[in-house]
């Protein structure tokens, strides 16, 4: 009997080990693996934007099991770049950082990104090259474009008839609009204003166009700048342009610095015969114009005498942070891939009037007849591919360009209202050049 038993209970141990053995298997491949986390902090907030955002997020998501994406509206660019820097030092930076173009030498100098093009391998080829050329620093692409932009010129064709033009007439310099507007005074049409936000961008583009740079060391791009070429000839006709524009009482805006929306009311509320501003507002300002007036869009009009050049790309592009492993820093490189892929950017422009960034996205939009629809849309595209990529349409990188265009904007507001233009740009230089060197000894 006791061997009987000990039997047993040799057989139940056994059975009770086996049981719980395989319990523990059992639970072991059950066990789910977590997906890598991906953070993106971004600077658009509103309602559209964010949205159109999520639902890209929630598309990657349910795509794959890898990866989990979260997006966050930070601010401005100003406050999502320094929040990002913070949370870098604190041990937590996001995996992705949407940073605006000017901010790119802030960004590349914080050292806490890690260079898009060093993360494996992928296919640039695709992305239109003047947006491109801005992200790329030293040979190595640093960023993602997502939302890129120009100045197109927005035409009041009803004002532009009545003053005795033909309703496709476009004004190719300075010059041209200006006779345009005193044609149309001379006729006595009300309200014949040339009207732009105060803002150093335009400062900017308008060296581009002309084939010049704004810093030395091709505009960075070769060397850290140490100069700001606000004295250049380029810079001259620029500045004269404004001169005329305030002698001859053409220009209207609100008196404030950078005033987007309050330039773009003057326009829409039929107070201007010409008005320029991105063409990432050319939904907007068509949808506020149908009821009022006919609308025309044509190119940046440029310096009289100049060659045109291109433009420069405005808006943000993504950066990836690189405080984080080999995995989460591919994760963060293959949505923002998504993120701007061929249909997610036909997706974008149509949503917002931003450029869709690759050349496979314009084909799709040509091919669905959107530009025939749309031909308005067109101009500013023509714009985008004839830039011609070189230094100055690569557009400027510096520390300290925040700075620059306000000291751009004070310039640009003392010329209007009656300074000398060589003097008024003398003094800027001499202001941009020691914020630049101030800027350039902490490296």
């Amino acid at each position: 009997m006791k061997k009987t038993l000990t039997v047993l209970c040799a057989l139940l141990l056994t059975t009770v080990a086996l049981f719980a053995n395989g319990t523990a298997e059992q639970k072991s491949s059950l066990q789910v693996v977590k997906p890598i986390e991906i953070t993106f902090w971004h600077s658009l907030g509103d309602a559209a934007r964010s949205g159109w955002i999520q639902q890209r997020v929630d598309d990657f998501n349910a795509s794959q099991k890898k990866y989990h994406v979260t997006q966050e509206a930070k601010g401005s660019y100003r406050d999502t770049l320094q929040a990002a820097v913070l949370a870098d030092k604190q041990g937590n930076a996001p995996s992705l950082v949407h940073v605006f173009e000017v901010g790119s030498q802030l960004a590349f100098d914080t050292n806490i990104f890690m260079p898009v093009g060093n993360i494996g391998s992928f296919d640039t080829s695709d992305y239109i090259k003047p947006v491109l050329n801005y992200y790329t620093i030293n040979g190595t692409v640093n960023s993602i474009p997502f939302n890129s932009s120009s100045p197109v010129l927005y035409i009041n064709v009803d004002k532009l008839v009545a003053a005795g033009y033909s309703a496709d007439y476009v004004p190719e310099t300075f010059e041209d609009m200006i006779k345009v507007v005193e044609t149309a005074r001379e006729k006595k049409v009300a309200d014949a204003n040339i009207s732009f936000a105060l803002h150093g961008w335009y400062f900017e583009q308008w060296m581009a166009e002309q084939g010049a740079v704004l810093l030395n060391n091709d505009n960075g791009r070769a060397g850290r700048a140490t100069e700001v070429n606000l004295t250049s000839a380029a810079a001259v006709a620029i500045g004269n342009f404004l001169s005329t524009l305030g002698k001859k009482n053409l220009y209207s805006y609100t008196g404030r610095f950078e005033d987007w929306d309050g330039s773009d009311a003057i326009f829409t509320g039929n107070k201007a015969i010409f008005h320029i501003t991105s063409t990432a507002d050319l939904g907007n300002i068509s949808r506020a114009v149908e009821k009022s007036f006919t609308l025309g869009v044509g190119k940046l009009p440029i310096p009289t005498g100049a060659k045109r050049n291109g433009t420069v790309i405005g808006g943000g592009s993504i950066w990836v942070t690189k405080n984080h492993t080999e995995q989460e820093l591919k994760g963060a490189r293959d949505f923002a891939l998504f993120l701007t892929n061929t249909d997610n950017m036909v997706s974008w422009h149509k949503l917002t009037g931003y450029y869709p960034v690759r050349n496979s996205s314009v084909d799709k939009l040509t091919e669905e007849g959107w530009f025939l629809s749309d031909a308005k849309q067109l101009v500013a595209f023509n714009q985008l591919l004839t830039t011609i990529p070189n230094s100055a349409t690569a557009g400027a990188l510096g520390g300290t360009l925040l700075d620059n265009r306000t000291i751009m904007e004070q310039a640009m507001q003392k010329i209007l209202q009656g300074g000398d233009v060589q003097m008024v740009l003398s003094e800027a230089k001499v202001i941009a050049d020691a914020k630049l060197k101030e800027y350039n000894a902490n490296f």
